[in-house]
């Protein structure tokens, strides 16, 4: 899940997307590779406890993946998690040999363990992120209704063709995402059209509506899919799930 702009969904796409996804068989692990870790506490974990995250995991050798690796409390989905640690990575790696590799090798460990992995990006294009992009098969663009954040896209797109080019040949886009979409405003569908314009069929279907039951969910520390299992936001990404295996980028 990447864009460098926050606040578009990355991290409600990623804990919803996954357990749509834990809920239809998949096992899936979910990587926090943000500093700000709100992808570990939207799934119960206090980020600020955690002894052993993705951060120990990427920079000492003597620490194992499956040392850092937790369940959670929904079924096939276990978490590794992040905390304020990671921001240090970005300028220790900047000295390791093959250092936009560094997730990949790390994940390789595990790929066999789960059906799916979805790494949740932080709002950058640096480092941290480059290493997402060498160690991902596809990446999920989600892009907020609103035609400021179309902007940002150019720069995005750019950043994932030289990963494509000179670091990972197999990457592919599998999708953009509209998020915070509002069926009543004619702005939110302009953009829709003009992401299908500059997209075309990388434009998922499903479109993830405005509502504050994502919200709610997040402080109850589950996804939407069980805090409110039959509301159309959990309706959504399952839908996306659907998409996305259709897709096959899970497979």
């Amino acid at each position: 899940m990447v864009n460098q702009k926050g606040g578009v969904g990355k991290t409600t796409s990623t804990i919803n997307l996954g357990a749509a996804l834990a809920e239809a068989g998949r096992k899936v692990l979910l990587v926090d590779f943000d500093p700000q870790g709100a992808l570990s506490a939207g799934l119960g974990t206090n980020p600020h406890e955690l002894d052993v995250t993705v951060y120990n995991v990427l920079m000492d050798r003597k620490v194992s993946i499956q040392d850092a690796i937790q369940h959670t409390a929904i079924e096939n989905i276990d978490l590794l998690p992040a905390n304020i640690d990671l921001s240090a990575a970005e300028v220790q790696l900047v000295n390791e040999v093959a250092r936009e590799q560094v997730l990949d090798r790390a994940l390789r460990k595990v790929s066999d363990d789960y059906d799916v992995i979805l790494i949740d990006c932080q709002p950058s294009l640096g480092l941290l992120t480059v290493n997402a992009l060498t160690a991902a098969h596809g990446v999920i663009i989600p892009l907020i209704c609103e035609f400021f954040a179309l902007r940002a896209v150019a720069l995005l797109v750019e950043t994932i063709e030289k990963v494509q080019d000179r670091l990972n040949p197999r990457l592919q886009i599998d999708g953009v995402l509209a998020t915070m979409y509002d069926a009543r405003t004619l702005h939110s569908r302009e953009v829709i059209a003009r992401l299908v314009e500059a997209f075309g069929d990388k434009v998922f279907e499903t479109v993830i509506k405005r509502t504050i039951k994502f919200a709610d969910a997040t402080v109850a520390a589950e996804p939407i899919t069980s805090y409110a299992a039959n509301h159309s936001g959990a309706d959504a990404y399952r839908s996306l799930a659907k998409e996305l295996i259709s897709r096959g980028g899970a497979p």
